[in-house]
């Protein structure tokens, strides 16, 4: 029913005075290329996915509609493209850009997660694409040049219109990667240089596009509200995190079209600024869909006249449900033969789920996470384990799990590391995360009781470490992974740490993961008493004690 909805709207749009400009659009693929079972839809019936087989068929549906003259086309992504599944993962990068370049992309920008492995090698896979990589704000550190993998911008000439099309990079990158991927590069801020590069095409186009690994809030409006409509002076503290699509929509003129990534959070319409009129879109992750937005641009003048959405429901979010957009034969046949590369020995089963493993949970505890704390702490023998929350990626359904169910939960080649510090920076550590308006953490090892009514910093009422009470004198083994150790995810403070207080393990949290598994299936593991949170609790005697030494 959709497909007649979706041809019917397309047979009278063709008659449009308009000239047309389909503008297709993917962001975050994480490697999603591959056919999977929509279980984020329905755990128990999840519909199948077609993944870049149907995201083919659904390409050349539009593509076939393009005359060149009244109508046109640009297939573009906005970064994250390979780390995740492990079709992109297994192989960094390589099989997704292989499928690009099969389905004939336009133009692709630098996300965050590229830099999941090293610069030499995110060059070596961005040399097989043949199109470009774009980001305006990424500079060498030594020259102050734009690193030769990118261009800034690029002009194209369609149905007698130039567009030029800017590339942007999250400054967030700096915060989400390790430190040696990008010793080499500064990402410099998003607005300036957006605005400098807007000044410099500005009088050789008609239209201007940005194509951003950064995206809109979950809830644009109350964003922009808060944002631009409250009588409150913004804060001049530094910013945590860099300008988003949304505040760049608004602070910067110029921009007709701006399509984000980064959120992970698709959108049926666009976010249209009030103020500049810039439409902005958005796609959800994981290679789930292809957006769509079809611009109406008035021949004489050259500006947008205004847009449709090819589907009814979906708007702009065209899902690549298989049954729907049967997968293009030799696509998904080379898909096929690289997943078999890439997936060996993914299936095998490594033990079994006594229940089912879910990231629902209370406060930042979960069950799947206390799991992968567990095996981080049973795998060092160390006090206390702990993990960011956005680190645990999936659930694990109850039954046989395989090797794919653990990648799939920790996608990332993050390793192990242990560091043995006194009990006041154990305390530190636990009391940073739950600061301000942060959440926490996964953990093992510890019961703790928060009281987020007292003042940041002095926030743990209770505390104990293997049952025992905590001292601040005593030193404990502490274990999490390197990418946590080197600052990210706020966690600055870890940086202090002196080397010779850290035991650095060649092994793969994931692999740890498994091992756990292996030696204790079937698995059980519940909500337990290990976090809490009581607004009305009081620092207990011990702590008190321990604070007053």
């Amino acid at each position: 029913m959709k497909k007649i909805f979706f041809f019917l709207f397309i047979f009278s749009v063709l008659f449009a005075e308009d000239l047309l400009l389909d503008v297709m659009f993917t962001n975050d693929i994480h490697g999603g290329i591959d056919r999977y079972e929509a279980t984020f839809m329905n755990p128990e019936f999840p519909p199948m996915l077609g993944g870049g087989g149907s995201a083919a068929t659904y390409i050349q549906s539009v593509r076939n509609l393009t005359d060149g003259k009244k109508r046109d086309n640009f297939l573009v992504d906005a970064g994250d493209f390979f780390q995740g599944h492990p079709i992109g993962t297994m192989s960094k990068g390589d099989a997704v850009i292989d499928y690009f370049n099969m389905v004939n992309y336009d133009l692709s920008v630098v996300g965050n997660h590229e830099y999941d492995i090293s610069e030499d090698e995110l060059i070596e896979t961005y040399a097989k694409a043949k199109f470009p990589i774009l980001s305006c704000n990424i500079i060498n550190k030594k020259t102050g040049e734009l690193v030769d993998y990118v261009t800034p911008y690029l002009i194209y000439e369609k149905m007698g219109l130039k567009i030029g099309i800017i590339g942007l990079t999250t400054t967030d990158t700096e915060t989400m990667s390790f430190p040696e991927h990008i010793a080499n590069i500064d990402v410099l801020p998003a607005k300036p240089e957006l605005i400098k590069y807007i000044a410099k095409i500005r009088d050789q186009v008609d239209l201007i596009f940005v194509v951003g690994h950064m995206g809109i809030p979950y809830d644009p409006q109350p964003a922009y509200n808060r944002r631009y409509k409250s009588n409150k002076p913004k804060p001049n503290e530094v910013r945590r995190w860099g300008y988003d699509a949304q505040e760049l929509a608004h602070e910067v003129e110029g921009i007709d079209l701006f399509v984000g990534g980064h959120i992970h959070k698709g959108f049926a319409d666009p976010w249209v600024d009030p103020v500049n009129h810039t439409l902005v879109v958005q796609g959800y992750a994981m290679g789930s869909n292809v957006g769509h937005l079809i611009l109406k641009i008035d021949a004489e003048t050259k500006t947008i006249s205004g847009y449709e959405t090819p589907a009814i429901r979906e708007g702009m979010m065209i899902t690549l449900f298989e049954d729907e957009w049967i997968p293009n034969p030799e696509i998904s046949a080379e898909i096929l033969e690289m997943q078999k590369v890439a997936e060996t020995g993914m299936n095998d089963v490594i033990g079994e789920a006594a229940v089912h493993l879910s990231k629902a949970g209370v406060g930042p505890q979960n069950v799947i996470g206390n799991v992968v704390c567990e095996a981080m702490k049973e795998f060092t023998d160390a006090d206390f384990a702990f993990m960011n929350l956005g680190g645990i990626r999936a659930d694990i359904g109850r039954g046989p799990i395989t090797y794919r169910d653990v990648f799939d939960v920790m996608p990332f080649d993050n390793k192990i590391v242990m560091f043995e510090v006194d009990g006041n920076f154990l305390k530190e550590i636990i009391e940073m995360r739950v600061s301000g308006s942060r959440h926490g953490l996964r953990v093992a090892g510890i019961n703790v009781v928060i009281n987020k009514k007292r003042e940041s910093y002095n926030r743990i009422s209770k505390l104990l470490i293997g049952g025992e009470e905590w001292k601040a004198d005593k030193i404990y083994k502490i274990v999490t992974t390197d990418f946590l150790l080197q600052g990210n995810a706020g966690l600055v403070l870890l940086t202090k740490i002196p080397e010779e207080q850290i035991t650095r393990y060649e092994k793969d949290l994931r692999d740890a993961i498994v091992e756990y598994i292996k030696n204790n299936s079937p698995v059980t593991m519940e909500i337990d008493n290990r976090w809490k949170y009581d607004d009305k609790s009081k620092i207990s005697a011990s702590i008190k004690a321990e604070l007053e030494k």
